[in-house]
């Protein structure tokens, strides 16, 4: 049985991992003000970014599908792994050797699944690279001669060579602690007649790594006329490879990509290498598939859909290419980036053009492209006859929804001018027309619920939110209606109290649960005073984490952490005079609802109430609105 990792160990992992460093791995995080981070959240699909990263409070949340946590929390969500295989993966990366109760620390046995796969591979890829300096590999290193690469360009890229034999790497990582069922559940070996083989053999090998820089896969070129495999050969499907959800060259990529806001998307391992040796580092391709969902969301992501961003598609001019091209288009309208196509000249891909014209050309192959509305707007014309009116009125009805999707009206409208002249009609206002009102009724199915954007839900970001009716912590909780006045305050002082705790402390603490006139907020302060209150937190930064501990259930608890990631709502710093107002509302609102609430015992009592105790209410109520008075007049120096 699995040793538990030591709770010590746990904590310095947590520690020593800064959140924005891994949420940067996965998405493109800008400056949301505050000292918080903002994207595009990684767990939906949005369109606008509301998914918050609070690096000082080492917390993060999406305002628009209320996922959040900390780090570890993040790196199982979007990973899908265990507890033990996360704080595996971050003590890796933080260098941090963790201990395991339990009987001590068995390497090898006491890891999670997906975290061995990963160490399989890193291990196998380190393997093949060190074989490509082997003689056998002579036709591997030739091969990449020829096309242009030298030894630091395959070093760069962890090219490397897979043996001949049948189990040169099964038997290598056997040596290695790693068992039969994981190397075949890793897809590294497969079952043979005598017990597991290896699964490429006498191939180029190419490591394909995850977002984070992991490699999860290979792809594999045969070499030898005797090979009587495919051409290339890639990983199957395994718990941690999916070739629909991974880019080769995201990697080395991603960096360059949220930089300068473009992707080049090309078709190869090879054509990979040669943009990024040319200076094209933003190039990346699929792993033995077509161009799908899974990849615009990752790409999405780094570009955080940015109308200003684009997409660069790369296709020979062959049939196959326009098909793939034409393919690429239909997926046009799930970018918010603008697309365009650049067609290789002679049938060339970016590998072959770079070896024949060098890297300029490669350069000047990227800035050739052309819209890929354009390209489809093209290949539809030209499957009519525009010498008929028959033939011109088909392409029109094709074209103009094509036109009429471009997402730029001001674009959508030159090339509804631009497909008149393509298909010979003098009447130009005609074709405009035409399309703005195909434009416009998608807009209108659009928000009647129908088209591409169907069923998805529009989020609000987190300045909205307090607009909106939130579910209050705890099964059946009434609905929490942020447009009291109220509660917003609340919402405020609380996330104060999380965020600068120094700003309102050590008033803050005198304020008792039932202050808080919103049951979820007065959990959440019921919690801060568990974790030893504001005062304490003030100079702690394990003071959050305390609070999220101290939350009787998870919904509570994932309460804490929006109100310890939301923005507060000021456009400067706040400071004592702004912490100082939120306390005196709240304090306010309490006193006035207790004034509230006397009044009512007051006529309820009637002129018959023992007097004794009618004085004693009556000089509670005078001393409630001599306070409130003095709170209105004085402010936080009433408190």
């Amino acid at each position: 049985m699995a040793g538990r990792i030591n709770d010590d160990d746990v904590k310095a992992v947590r520690d020593a991992v800064p959140i924005d460093a891994v949420v940067s791995e996965y998405l493109q995080l800008r400056n949301a003000g505050g000292g918080n981070l903002k994207g595009l959240c990684p767990f939906h699909d949005e369109k606008s970014p509301s998914f918050h990263v609070s690096p000082a409070k080492g917390l993060y949340h999406c305002f628009g599908c209320q996922e959040g946590g900390d780090t570890v929390d993040f790196v199982m969500k979007i990973d899908h792994l265990s507890f033990a295989e996360t704080i595996e993966r971050l003590a890796s990366q933080a260098g941090i050797t963790l201990r395991y109760e339990e009987g001590g620390y068995t390497p090898g046995r006491q890891q999670g699944e997906r975290t061995r796969l990963v160490e399989a591979h890193k291990a196998a890829a380190q393997f093949y690279v060190d074989q490509l300096d082997s003689p056998e590999a002579e036709i591997g290193r030739k091969f990449l001669a020829e096309r242009g690469f030298d030894q630091a360009a395959a070093q760069h890229f962890g090219v490397g060579y897979s043996p001949a034999g049948w189990d040169h790497l099964t038997r290598f990582l056997r040596g290695r602690g790693f068992s039969d069922q994981e190397l075949v559940l890793s897809g590294l070996s497969q079952e043979g007649r005598r017990g597991p083989i290896d699964r490429f053999r006498g191939r180029l090998m190419w490591p394909i790594r995850d977002i984070a820089g992991e490699v999860v896969g290979f792809g594999a070129r045969k070499l030898r006329d005797d090979d009587n495999g495919p051409k290339y050969l890639n990983t199957p499907e395994t718990p941690i490879y999916r070739k629909s959800q991974v880019l080769y060259g995201i990697d080395l990529a991603k960096k360059e990509i949220a930089k300068t806001s473009r992707a080049v998307v090309v078709e190869g391992y090879t054509d990979v290498m040669a943009c990024h040796l040319a200076g094209i580092t933003t190039a990346l391709a699929t792993c033995g598939t077509a161009f799908g969902e899974g990849h615009i969301k990752i790409l999405r992501r780094l570009l955080m859909d940015n109308s200003g961003s684009e997409v660069v598609f790369t296709f020979d001019g062959d049939a196959a290419g326009q098909k793939a091209a034409l393919r690429a288009f239909e997926d046009d309208q799930k970018f918010a980036a603008e697309t365009s196509i650049a067609i290789t000249p002679g049938g060339m891909d970016p590998c072959d053009l770079r070896l024949a014209k060098g890297d300029q050309a490669v350069a000047d192959l990227v800035e050739s492209r052309t819209p890929l509305f354009e390209f489809a707007l093209r290949h539809v014309v030209s499957r009519h006859n525009l010498d008929t009116t028959v033939g011109r009125a088909a392409a029109l009805d094709e074209a103009a929804p094509i036109v009429a999707n471009i997402k730029n009206s001001s674009i959508q409208h030159e090339s509804a001018v631009q497909l008149a002249g393509m298909l010979g009609i003098l009447d130009t206002q005609f074709v405009v027309r035409r399309v703005g009102q195909l434009a416009r009724w998608a807009r209108e199915r659009g928000r009647d619920g129908g088209g591409p954007g169907q069923g998805r839900p529009q989020h609000r970001g987190p300045a909205q939110a307090p607009e909106q009716q939130r579910p209050a912590p705890g099964a059946g909780g009434p609905a929490l209606n942020l447009r009291s006045p109220a509660h917003r305050v609340e919402r405020e002082l609380l996330k104060l109290a999380l965020q600068r705790p120094d700003l309102v402390s050590p008033a803050f603490d005198a304020y008792g649960a039932d202050e808080f006139t919103a049951p979820p907020y007065a959990v959440v302060r019921q919690c801060i005073e568990d974790a030893g209150g504001a005062a304490a937190g003030a100079a702690d930064s394990g003071y959050v984490p305390r609070v999220r501990e101290a939350a009787p259930d998870d919904t509570v608890r994932a309460m804490v952490t929006e109100l310890a990631v939301e923005p507060l709502h000021t456009r400067r710093d706040p400071d004592e005079a702004y912490a100082g107002v939120q306390l005196v509302a709240v304090r306010l609102a309490a006193v006035n609802q207790r004034v509230t609430e006397i009044r009512g015992t007051l006529q309820r009592l009637g002129p018959r109430a023992d007097p004794e105790h009618l004085a004693a209410v009556q000089n509670e109520l005078w001393v409630l609105q001599q306070y409130g008075q003095a709170l209105r007049e004085r402010g936080y120096a009433a408190l």
